[in-house]
């Protein structure tokens, strides 16, 4: 399943202006990149890849909507999924966005 281009454009726009920003087909998906790092997807298997602080994930966790995210059988801390209709609305959207563009900000840029 290809990702949801609908999504990657209001995500798009949610990212619009950030600096360092770039985009890139990772996993079937599209991820936006900031400073290098991989802060929110569009995922393919629908809804959201989300990178958090790994500390906030567990509580960030709600077992419905919002997952740790696994890849190969492997929970990958400090990541979630978010199901597509947890982002519906603009305002989750936005807010799940931000976080993980947040979370990134935090950390040392990758490469240069």
């Amino acid at each position: 399943m290809a990702y949801d281009e609908e999504l990657a454009e209001r995500i798009r726009e949610v990212v619009a202006g950030e600096d360092a920003l770039s985009e890139q087909q990772m996993f079937g998906g599209l991820a936006f990149l900031v400073g290098g790092q991989m802060a929110v997807a569009a995922s393919s298997k629908g809804g959201l890849m989300v990178r958090v602080d790994p500390e906030e994930s567990a509580a960030l966790e709600d077992g419905d909507g919002v997952e740790p995210m696994v890849m190969r059988g492997r929970e990958m801390h400090g990541w979630l999924r978010v199901a597509a209709d947890s982002v519906q609305d603009d305002a989750a959207l936005e807010s799940w966005v931000r976080r993980g563009v947040a979370y990134v900000r935090s950390l040392p840029p990758r490469g240069g």
